[in-house]
């Protein structure tokens, strides 16, 4: 990554030139920015759980200490610290939810610096002491730190060279889905529209059989009048006991047989291509050479995109 050139960014609200720039100058000097607020996230991401300054995200950045924190409030609406309490907060709800452990432990594990404090952070961020939400873990809203070059992906240039896509069966089993539908929404930012994005930190505080959130296309039998195709769940096992929070749905999902298409690690940058190709994929696959042939009584699954392991779809099949 190069290095930003700091003495050549105009800025006329900080004391910058007032000069006129043209189109590409704005363009790329606001990709510097953006890149600055992602090294920043990721510097949080890598370091969540040691003392972090603002010197240590200026020096992140590659800006000064002030002109980082006014480019992180610019871009979040919250501070830097607010940021990482509320991030570090999650980490530690989905820590109490999947495995047994000591209060105070998870309060100075998480960088907190007394129990009490952790426990009054937990009550205002969750509504409800931690030690409560141990015993009880009921759904609530988890911070989903999305990464900052998502908002701005038209300005990165396309993928030069295809990647592969690797195919397998895969079972999945019966089970039921707690699923948030939307209006008439057929994709993610449509969904995100009509629902708002939060309600991905709401799935994320339900243990998951496949440890994570999922979307979903349903298809028409699992559909109410009047709401989306796509829909964003999370899948637990028939027999799991969950409090569904208002104005989320249960639908029961058969045992069925998938293909898994996978693409290769990505940029995060990059995801909408990722993305492309894998459907590109699963539009000219013919699975009757391997005995089967596409079902349409089952969802089609989309896994959250993850640079690091490739963007993943499951399509139901059944035999031919």
């Amino acid at each position: 990554m190069p290095e930003v050139n700091k003495t050549k960014m105009p800025q006329p609200e900080d004391g910058g030139s007032s000069g006129i720039l043209d189109r590409n100058s704005v363009n790329r000097q606001l990709w510097e920015q953006v890149e600055a607020v992602q090294r920043m996230q990721d510097y949080i991401a890598d370091h969540l759980y040691e003392n972090i300054t603002l010197a240590d995200l200026a020096g992140a950045s590659l800006y000064s200490p002030w002109y980082s924190h006014r480019l992180f409030v610019r871009q979040f609406g919250q501070t830097p610290a607010d940021y990482i309490r509320r991030l570090r907060l999650s980490r530690s709800a989905q820590k109490l939810r999947d495995h047994p452990c000591k209060i105070a432990d998870i309060a100075f594990e998480m960088g907190f610096g007394s129990v009490d404090g952790y426990q009054r952070a937990f009550l205002r961020e969750f509504g409800c002491n931690p030690s409560d939400y141990a015993a009880n873990p009921v759904p609530v809203y988890l911070f989903v730190p999305y990464g900052i070059k998502f908002r701005f992906i038209e300005r990165r240039p396309a993928m030069e060279n295809l990647k592969n896509v690797f195919i397998q069966v895969i079972d999945r089993p019966a089970r039921k889905a707690i699923i948030k539908r939307g209006v008439k929404a057929t994709e993610y930012f449509d969904y995100c529209a009509e629902v708002g994005c939060d309600v991905w930190g709401l799935l994320q505080s339900i243990k998951s059989i496949v440890g994570e959130p999922v979307s979903m296309w349903l298809p028409a039998s699992y559909q109410k009048p009047g709401t989306s195709e796509y829909v964003q769940g999370v899948e637990i096992a028939p027999d799991d006991v969950v409090i569904i929070p208002e104005g989320l749905d249960v639908i029961s999902l058969p045992a069925a047989k998938y293909l898994m298409f996978q693409g290769e690690p990505f940029a995060e940058e990059d995801y909408g291509q990722a993305i492309e190709e894998v459907r590109a994929s699963i539009k000219k696959y013919d699975p009757t050479v391997i005995g089967f042939t596409w079902d349409n009584n089952n969802p089609r699954i989309q896994m959250e995109p993850v640079g690091t392991r490739g963007y993943i779809e499951l399509v139901p099949v059944k035999p031919v």
